[in-house]
């Protein structure tokens, strides 16, 4: 299998390099984030010179503050390594500024992705769509290198296999997802630290930003979907951060009379970055690359400099119906 061969060798350089930095698209979800900390902490246990690094002003968010985050560091301190690994990104762009001086330095640069497209990049690329996360396909380098998970590097990888296929429901969920979180489990992951940190806990203030977007949410039967919006407003009534909104998508999703569910969330530079989600027939992925982002037939995102009207009306016009 074409993927198997990319990992042999990525497996090869890494094995044979002095120094590696993992890293993953700006504002990592737990798949980039868990990915990039399994290889990192793996490599590090075997007395391997490894960081994790992440460009966009990169702070780790609360609910992920359980995982181990020793290698973490600042990618403008951190000097040229002979490989680097981005997960979960098939475009250089979404790395963000600061990687950029480490990305150009690298001697190897490594490119791990399961996307449906994207221009690439990279001197070994491996891109597998079929597979439910970045972090399955982690573990299956880490068996190329013929490592042994530590239970904390499981853990982060386990984070990112339950994130991406939320929580083993979304219809990326295959058999290969499920014999690899046992494995993972087998090596040490918690799955009860992850349920309880990243599902199970909240600010209070969330409950009042959730109630909010909740009640501005539309239907519109025409499009099959349900949609609503979250400002810089209303998080400051709140006293909460934007890393504290990232569940409300899944509350807004749930309307069943919706084929497709989209949140809008204002950032703090004026823009919009947009949550898209559908059920079975439309793909998001489709829209939020025509409107110049990216993600999965059934999950995926963009970001839109103008009105929410304007982006509303631009996404409309993109959906069946």
């Amino acid at each position: 299998m074409e993927r198997d061969k990319g990992l042999a060798a990525a497996a090869r350089a890494i094995a044979d390099a002095g120094s590696l930095v993992t890293t993953g698209h700006v504002h990592p979800d737990g798949d980039a984030l868990g990915a990039a900390l399994g290889l990192a902490l793996t490599s590090r246990t075997r007395g391997g010179m490894a960081h994790a690094c992440f460009g966009g002003g990169f702070v780790l968010p609360r609910h992920f503050a359980f995982l181990d985050h020793a290698p973490l560091a600042d990618p403008r301190e951190v000097e040229a390594p002979d490989v680097l690994v981005a997960f979960d990104v098939n475009d250089p762009a979404r790395l963000g500024h600061e990687i950029e001086g480490l990305l150009d330095s690298a001697q190897t640069v490594v490119m791990i992705d399961h996307h449906v497209s994207g221009p690439g990049f990279g001197d070994i690329r491996v891109s597998d769509p079929s597979v439910a996360a970045a972090s399955l396909l982690c573990y299956r380098l880490v068996g190329h290198l013929g490592w042994t998970l530590t239970p904390a590097a499981a853990t982060a990888l386990l984070l990112g296999l339950v994130t991406d296929t939320g929580r083993f429901q979304y219809s990326n969920t295959n058999p290969e997802a499920f014999r690899t979180a046992a494995a993972l489990v087998e090596a040490g992951a918690r799955p009860e630290v992850i349920g309880g940190e990243v599902y199970e806990s909240a600010a209070f203030g969330y409950l009042g930003l959730a109630g909010e977007v909740l009640t501005r949410a539309v239907l519109e039967p025409p499009s099959s979907l349900v949609w609503s919006y979250m400002t810089q407003d209303d998080l400051r009534r709140r006293g909460i951060g934007m890393e504290d909104s990232d569940g409300l998508i899944d509350a807004v999703r749930i309307a069943r009379e919706a084929e497709v569910a989209l949140l809008a969330k204002e950032q703090p530079d004026g823009t919009w970055k947009l949550s898209l989600r559908s059920r079975r027939h439309v793909d998001v992925a489709a829209v939020a690359e025509e409107m110049g982002g990216g993600g999965h037939r059934r999950a995926s995102g963009f970001s839109f400099e103008g009105s929410l009207d304007e982006v509303m009306r631009e996404v409309r016009s993109r959906l069946p119906g």
